[in-house]
């Protein structure tokens, strides 16, 4: 995948623990616009990259916004990150959608969990601004801790919903009271902790289909050992490949000069995504919507297998 350098420009201390980055360009030309709830991977000063949600004003074509929330347990990604200066230079790849909004829906409820809220803010920015319907139900666990509340307060203030102090227990019966009734046409847009937006996908499909129920996680899906992988064979443009149990079908086709291009190597950030003309998917990653693993139709090579003897794949 291609890396472009980019330089910050300006960083803000939105919580205790969430920092803004600001990038531009760094012989001053425009990033461009991008659609809203996109993602961008960043490599940070420790070559570590890992993926963001932007949540500047899609719109706006000259600078990109990310949010790093700084974990305590961190393997040098958002710490590493968190210790920039304006002035640093970074790469970042071009935006892409994993989540977007429906233009079929005549409503949208953004539901959104700590640092959750960025896909969520770029979203609602752009419907705010081309006043599209919709409304944003924030959870945090205090005032302190929601970033960017200030300016959506100042934003939408009217559009927004805060449940602050909401504990785990309780979230369930606020979001059932929250979604209970919609409009019709209403589609469902939810990203936070992996606990929390199965919360919004159980409570949100007693209203509407599974369909207009849209995720974005960043969190991988526990894989099995590969002691309980069995080998089967792909087939590429008319070449056919061995995946033995300890490898990954991307690994083997990128080890044979294919073109397939990665990023998080967890089944998280959509990039090794390819076509299945043949074949049964086994699917172990946590980037396609339901909608789309029931198609079978395609996969995220990096993580997933099959649950048969063979595949044919192509690029998508």
């Amino acid at each position: 995948m291609t890396l472009i350098d980019v330089i910050v420009s300006d960083i803000t201390q939105e919580t205790p623990t969430v920092k803004s980055i600001t990038l531009v360009k760094a012989d001053g030309s425009p990033l461009g616009p991008y659609l809203p709830g996109a993602h961008i991977d960043v490599e940070g000063p420790t070559a570590i990259t890992r993926q963001y949600s932007l949540c500047s004003t899609p719109d706006a074509p000259d600078s990109f916004v990310f949010a790093v929330k700084k974990e305590a347990n961190s393997r040098g990604g958002s710490a590493a990150l968190h210790e920039l200066s304006v002035g640093d230079t970074l790469r970042i790849s071009t935006p892409r959608n994993l989540i977007a909004i429906a233009e079929v829906a005549q409503h949208h409820v953004l539901v959104a969990a700590g640092i959750g809220i960025t896909p969520m803010l770029s979203m609602a920015r752009y419907m705010d601004v081309h006043g599209i319907s919709f409304e944003l139900h924030y959870f945090a666990r205090t005032e302190s801790e929601a970033a960017f509340l200030p300016l959506l307060n100042d934003r939408c203030p009217d559009k927004l919903h805060q449940h602050f102090g909401v504990t785990r227990e309780a979230q369930e019966h606020v979001l059932k009271d929250e979604l209970a009734e919609l409009p019709p046409h209403t589609h469902i847009y939810t990203c936070g902790p992996a606990g929390f937006m199965d919360k919004v996908f159980a409570v949100a499909r007693e209203h509407v289909s599974p369909d207009a129920i849209h995720l974005e996680n960043f969190h991988a899906s526990e894989q099995p050992d590969a002691s309980a992988n069995a080998a089967f064979e792909v087939e590429l443009d008319g070449e056919t490949y061995r995946i033995p149990a300890d490898k990954s079908i991307v690994e083997v086709l990128q080890d044979n000069g294919c073109d397939v291009d990665t990023s998080c190597q967890e089944g998280i950030c959509g990039t090794c995504i390819m076509q299945v003309l043949e074949g049964s998917p086994e699917h172990r990653d946590n980037v396609l919507t339901r909608a789309e693993k029931e198609s079978g139709e395609v996969m995220a090579v990096c993580v997933s297998r099959t649950r048969g003897q063979r595949l044919v794949l192509d690029y998508y």
